[in-house]
């Protein structure tokens, strides 16, 4: 395990994925509701498995045969097992397509210590094609998230800071972004402009272990994974503190070379 805690201010610590490995078990989204079947078409659930233990990750379907996740979940990986189309985890949903795969394709830039760049791709070994459970989110070629925009975040896991393992339903919660200089005085200088911190209610947003669960926004029709989850204060689950992200926009031309080229 590479457990690595960076202390970037006197009340907040940035927490990698290396030290959730071992727990075996998933993030969580605080608070928000439970998903109705078909309501987030674009969520992946993603186990993993590495040469010392297994863990768990999401990730955003983005096209007919790729994933969208966090750097920190591809990162050493030998396989993937990848649930599409279902809100739950224990049951055998008739509108669930389990995947296979060990291909995976990491970020060069990533930098685990820092966290920068912290974002992966995993390819799937065939096309899949969309269903009333299984459509794809878009990534933004051009644009900037606004401060104070609405955006939403999906996952599986814990609901409290006391109950350990994953939820069985894929859960939903509604944020605002933040300024940059919000995100600043969070985290601390460590922090870039590739990233983005959000707020929901009081205490909702993501923890531990829920890498890779997409950021979400609407326009219009359309859906844009905005954001990928990549970073948490060690204050609990239940605190009041922003999480972070990683913005795709920047990563765009990476996405798209990658995906065609590959």
């Amino acid at each position: 395990m590479k457990a690595v805690i960076l202390v970037l201010c006197a009340s907040l610590i940035w927490v990698q994925a290396a030290q959730i490995k071992s727990r075996r078990n998933g993030g969580r989204i605080v608070g928000g509701e439970v998903a109705r079947p078909g309501q987030f078409r674009f969520a992946a659930a993603i186990y993993i498995v590495t040469a010392d233990s297994t863990y768990f990750c999401a990730g955003s379907f983005i096209m007919m045969q790729w994933i969208l996740t966090a750097g920190q979940c591809v990162d050493g990986a030998l396989l993937f097992n990848i649930r599409l189309g279902n809100t739950k985890l224990s049951t055998d949903d008739p509108n669930m397509l389990l995947l296979a795969t060990e291909t995976y394709f990491l970020h060069p830039d990533y930098d685990p210590l820092t966290l920068r760049n912290d974002i992966g791709l995993i390819k799937l070994r065939m096309q899949v094609f969309f269903t009333d459970y299984i459509w794809p989110a878009s990534v933004l070629k051009n644009g900037h998230i606004e401060d104070g925009a609405s955006v939403l975040t999906v996952g599986w896991g814990q609901t409290s800071d006391e109950v350990a393992g994953l939820s069985d339903d894929l859960r939903y919660a509604n944020l605002v972004t933040l300024s940059h200089e919000e995100c600043l005085a969070a985290f601390g200088t460590q922090v870039n402009e590739d990233m983005v911190c959000v707020a929901g209610n009081y205490n909702e947003g993501t923890c531990r272990g829920d890498l890779g669960s997409p950021l979400v926004e609407y326009v219009g029709p359309a859906t844009f994974a905005v954001g990928v989850s990549s970073f948490i204060s060690s204050n609990g689950c239940e605190s009041t503190d922003p999480s972070g992200y990683t913005r795709t926009r920047p990563y765009f031309e990476w996405i798209m070379n990658t995906t065609r080229n590959n």
